[in-house]
């Protein structure tokens, strides 16, 4: 890639982000100015359609706009948002069992949990950067304290005070998910970065990575399943045959950052594979864009929405693509990034109102107009665009690539 291309890259992700996402949010119905936190339903203009908050975005939001302020300099507005849902995370989120509600009312009532600990996960890394914008101990022990407590659940289920069962009987079907250690992965390289812990979170990527590689990175199989029996066998079902693209493409760039900091040269080369493997089997040849599911063997997805182009997917791929480029110097990854940024910018984004479009048909039309719901708000756009800009910033000046988690 050339000077001049990388330049003219790190302005139009710069620029994206000041000029156009950052103001639409900041714009829009997010900050509840009257019980704290965030509201991520918001229509095509930035006008709320549900208050309902979704606490998962309590832990993004937290994360964004500490990281905005971590990153580009204090602003007011920025740091006043972050404390806001700090506050609302610590007096609303929290079930008196530990466990993390996954939706409340506007107020801060709990209308549901559920019995994954994704909630715990944003709260982790929010907290964590929230400790570097205000310098606070305790927010940094709130969030080594959550850490350790998903761990605890990873390693031992019935650890867990909420008590659920799982899905289906796991006496007859015991299943393994790849999107816990997904999360305790990049959970674990944001702690490690910011306590400087390094011994401690090294151990624990190293033995959650085994589990991924040993269990869902199917080599002869040239993909990564989404669920798998609890021993690595093959569930041959829809739910066994689910490949995820976008979560797979996620991972992979997790991956390939534990490997540049702890210098594992056969973890990056799988971590390449992932990429690799999911960019061929995700791409839509016909419309382009990434397809959401796939079925390992090709046979129908269950999915209803199966064929249609996420937002979150092309973000992550547009990170996994350009630090793989960066990494590698193959000119296939080059060419994998310039498609995918010419897909994104030519389909996701709303030139007349601002930021993106979070989901389209197959073949790149819009399917649904609003900006955020309790799925989509200011995380995985804003993630993209910062990370991209400082790829490209160290790529110009020939500096090492940065920690990304």
């Amino acid at each position: 890639m050339t000077n001049e291309k990388i330049l003219s890259l790190k302005k139009h992700y710069h620029d994206t982000l000041f000029s156009d996402v950052v103001p639409f949010w900041m714009g829009s119905d997010l900050i509840d100015k009257e019980y704290g936190g965030f509201i991520t339903s918001v229509d095509r203009e930035g006008k709320s359609y549900n208050d309902d908050k979704s606490v998962w975005f309590q832990g993004r939001c937290l994360w964004t706009f500490s990281k905005l302020c971590n990153t580009y300099g204090r602003r007011e507005e920025w740091a006043a948002a972050a404390d806001s849902g700090a506050k609302f995370i610590r007096e609303h989120c929290i079930d008196t069992d530990g466990r993390m509600f996954f939706t409340v009312t506007r107020d801060g009532k709990p209308l549901r949990k559920r019995r994954y600990f994704f909630s715990e996960s944003f709260l982790v890394v929010g907290f964590a950067e929230y400790y570097l914008l205000r310098g606070n101990r305790e927010d940094l022990e709130l969030a080594t304290k959550y850490f350790d407590f998903m761990y605890s659940m990873y390693l031992d289920p019935a650890a867990d005070p909420f008590k659920i069962t799982p899905k289906e009987n796991a006496e007859v079907r015991p299943l393994h998910s790849n999107t816990n250690p997904m999360v305790l992965v990049s959970s674990a390289q944001t702690l490690r970065r910011i306590t400087g812990n390094k011994e401690y979170y090294d151990g624990i990527i190293a033995r959650i990575v085994s589990d991924m590689m040993t269990l869902h990175y199917k080599e002869e199989l040239k993909c990564v399943l989404e669920t798998v029996y609890s021993d690595g066998t093959i569930l041959d079902n829809p739910t066994g045959r689910t490949i995820n693209p976008g979560h797979s493409i996620e991972n992979s760039w997790f991956l390939m950052n534990a490997a540049i900091n702890t210098g594992d040269k056969e973890l990056l080369k799988k971590a390449l594979n992932i990429l690799d493997w999911s960019l061929d089997i995700g791409w839509d040849e016909q419309h382009g864009g990434i397809y959401y599911f796939r079925d390992v063997y090709g046979r129908p997805c269950e999915q209803l929405e199966h064929d249609m182009k996420l937002w979150w997917v092309h973000n992550e791929a547009l990170i996994a693509t350009l630090l793989a480029a960066r990494l590698t110097g193959e000119e296939k990854y080059e060419r994998w990034y310039d498609k995918l940024h010419d897909y994104c910018f030519s389909h996701f984004t709303d030139k007349e109102l601002g930021e993106w479009y979070g989901y389209l048909h197959r073949d790149g039309t819009v399917s649904h107009e609003q900006k955020g719901s309790l799925w989509k708000g200011p995380y995985h756009l804003l993630r993209c665009l910062i990370l991209c800009e400082q790829m490209l910033g160290a790529w110009a000046e020939g500096k090492e690539i940065p920690q990304l988690l």
